[in-house]
């Protein structure tokens, strides 16, 4: 890893592309992400197919920043490739699995009869 920051952006042609000094390690956890790499002349084009959608692209390009980041590389991502947080009503999913998993209990009152 370099000074120099992984930036990924929309290009001209609204396609999700990758530039900076991207290493072995950072190409494997974009790849991870959905991104494709490209063999050209002045070395690679790291890009997001094309045509899935404005929301997977931003799906993917801020899972990308946020996998990079956690593996201490600088990422300047878009402004329009972050997707929005989740809304504060709908509950996180470490709330819905433990929703998910407690023990429902019978009410008072209500007793099985034992099998011999």
């Amino acid at each position: 890893m370099n000074g120099e920051p992984i930036r990924i952006i929309r290009g001209r042609g609204g396609q999700v592309e990758v530039e900076g000094a991207v290493d072995a390690f950072a190409a494997s956890v974009l790849a991870r992400a959905g991104f494709d790499t490209y063999p050209t002349l002045r070395g690679v084009w790291i890009r997001l197919p094309f045509d899935l959608g404005r929301t997977w692209e931003n799906e993917h390009a801020s899972w990308a920043a946020e996998m990079l980041t956690a593996a201490r590389y600088h990422v300047d991502l878009d402004q329009d490739l972050r997707v929005a947080p989740p809304s504060a009503s709908a509950p996180s999913a470490q709330r819905r699995t433990k929703a998910a998993m407690t023990v429902q209990t019978a009410p008072p009152g209500t007793s099985r009869r034992q099998r011999r």
